[in-house]
């Protein structure tokens, strides 16, 4: 039977993996994005995931975890979903990452109760909100490309 340390490890592993994955798909639209002022706000939503990637590292180490070093399958999703919107254009890159950026908000908040009372703390004050602001930037920006 899994202690409550490694179901919670396990847990913030998941969220790892998708931070991961988001560097990833980043680091993809980047290449294809040429307006600078887009770059740019991809960019400092690159930073906040590599921010987190970091926060939820140390955390997992806190705890007596091993941190996850790659996306796994959420790797895989964010190259097929992200190959398919450079193929399409600019506008559909962002909406790629929104949709990427919705699913990782919405497991932050889904699996927020099936932490112990300090983890829950600790990613109420230092990871949903910059989630949070990361998603607002990227819905902004979509709606300012054509």
């Amino acid at each position: 039977m899994a202690t409550p340390n490694e179901d919670v490890v396990g847990k913030l592993n998941s969220f790892l993996r998708g931070e991961i994955s988001a560097v990833e798909t980043y680091k993809q639209a980047l290449d294809k994005v040429k307006d600078p002022t887009v770059r740019s706000q991809l960019q400092s939503c690159e930073q906040d995931h590599e921010q987190r990637v970091q926060l939820l590292r140390d955390r997992i180490t806190e705890l007596g975890g091993r941190p996850d070093t790659g996306s796994g399958a959420w790797g895989v999703w964010a190259k097929l979903v992200e190959g398919g919107g450079a193929l399409l254009g600019e506008k559909t890159a962002l909406q790629a990452l929104e949709e990427g950026e919705d699913h990782g908000l919405n497991d932050y908040r889904r699996d927020l109760d099936d932490l112990d009372g300090d983890t829950r703390s600790w990613l109420q004050s230092n990871i949903l909100p910059k989630a949070e602001q990361t998603h607002g930037t990227l819905s902004a920006l979509k709606r300012t490309v054509h």
